[in-house]
């Protein structure tokens, strides 16, 4: 039978690579979570380090978090550690915390379940699938991916790869753990996560992951939006948000992703830019996004050249925004920045000298809108000028604020009128 190069199968062996076929230091990892690591080998349990972290420290990259994996359960995890809280009901996590903000995650190896495993009662099999232990390598071959399988053993600083991740990271190529129809209606989130790791990493796909995401892209509406939107906003955290939506269209699960929504290259140019926002080291903000996205349909819909008002405006941009903001439950403070950031388009657009112009420049949100033509005009290759001149009338406005007392024109002062006493009444007869 020939093996298929874009999925992974149990090997006969795991590849173990010592400490000195590699290039992951003790310096490189977190000082908290190497603590976490030597107490629980102290205590005779396995300790090692896990998921994504193993992955970036061989490609060189900074890890966002460091995870634990351990053979200890979460309550023996919890007798070791006196900062330790267990969380999750599912998926039984022991967090042991240092500060008020640090968390380092320990997880205990898990194994898929077998059907003598699952109490009598369906209801219960939800929540007892998810907490049966296992080993190692049974962990491994439950994890989406081939690269983020990867295991850095504290006892001996050795890697161990079940699943065949180590030649992934080599050849650049994202490969699924198993079969990607199956994985991917195990969990349809996997689909999504499949394009942001190859966006992220620079991987490529392989033909039965991209046949998978198209087969399967309906099953993405059936995950809680909540958890979509979060993920989303993980996209543009790692400023791949517009690549990945992008690629996302093109394999058909972007409508299915974002409840019919359908954009085109204007928007994914904007999108883009938004990343490379994000990478000169400004905030992501969600409203921005937001904007982003239904701009295209905005300006169809209530085109500058038109002499809609700005009431129109905002009626139009409420309407455009409505059907999102309710999937995904936005705030109403959300949908109102990003309303403001579409309407404000619109004044500018216009140009200088319309009604209404001394109070927009005076608009708190005036500076975002300004920011957010400036990306749109870089993505779409507009003229820059107007930019320009917006910005310098909203700096001449901002200096005659700041002006001194002194300096500011003032109106001659009126005369007050000096009222005549009245008379007394004379007394009545």
């Amino acid at each position: 039978m020939k093996k298929d190069p874009d999925t992974a199968s149990a090997p006969s062996l795991p590849v173990i690579l010592p400490r000195s076929d590699h290039t992951i230091s003790r310096n490189q990892i977190d000082p908290d979570s190497l603590k976490v690591l030597y107490r629980l080998h102290r205590h005779g349990f396995k300790a090692y380090l896990v998921g994504g972290s193993v992955r970036d420290l061989l490609l060189g990259r900074t890890p966002k978090d460091f995870d634990v994996g351990t053979d200890a359960t979460p309550n023996q995890v919890k007798k070791l550690f006196r900062n330790c809280f267990l969380v999750g009901r599912r998926f039984r996590l022991a967090h042991i915390r240092f500060g008020r903000d640090k968390v380092i995650e320990v997880a205990t190896f898990r194994r898929m379940a077998r059907p003598d495993d699952l109490p009598e009662d369906p209801a219960d099999h939800f929540l007892f699938t998810e907490n049966i232990f296992g080993t190692p390598e049974q962990d491994a071959f439950r994890r989406d991916f081939t690269v983020n399988a990867l295991f850095y053993d504290i006892s001996d600083f050795s890697i161990i790869d079940y699943v065949g991740g180590l030649k992934d990271l080599k050849t650049r190529h994202l490969r699924v753990i198993g079969d990607p129809l199956v994985r991917f209606t195990e969990d349809p989130v996997r689909m999504l996560r499949a394009l942001e790791f190859a966006a992220r990493l620079g991987f490529s796909l392989g033909e039965r992951v991209r046949e998978g995401i198209s087969l399967r892209a309906p099953l993405i509406a059936e995950a809680a939006p909540a958890r979509i939107r979060e993920e989303l906003m993980e996209l543009f955290r790692h400023r791949v948000g517009g690549t990945v939506l992008r690629n996302a269209q093109a394999m058909g699960l972007l409508p299915h992703l974002l409840a019919g929504f359908e954009g085109d290259d204007g928007t994914f140019d904007l999108l883009e830019r938004i990343d490379v926002r994000t990478a000169g080291g400004a905030p992501v903000e969600e409203h921005l996004v937001l904007a982003a996205l239904f701009l295209s349909r905005f300006r169809r819909a209530c085109p500058p050249e038109s002499e809609s008002t700005v009431n129109d405006a905002l009626r139009i941009a409420n309407l455009v925004l409505a059907p999102h903001c309710g999937y995904f439950r936005l705030s109403h403070g959300t949908r109102h920045l990003a309303r403001e950031l579409l309407v404000g388009f619109v004044r500018l657009v216009r140009g200088l000298g319309r009604r209404g112009e001394r109070r927009f420049l005076k608009h708190p949100m005036t500076p975002q809108v300004l920011e957010f033509y400036g990306l749109w005009a870089e993505a779409s290759g507009e003229d820059m000028t107007l930019v320009e001149d917006w910005q310098k009338a909203l700096d001449r406005s901002r200096e005659g604020e700041t002006k001194p007392a002194a300096e500011q024109p003032s109106r001659p002062r009126r005369r007050s009128r000096r009222r005549r006493p009245r008379r007394p009444k004379p007394p009545a007869s």
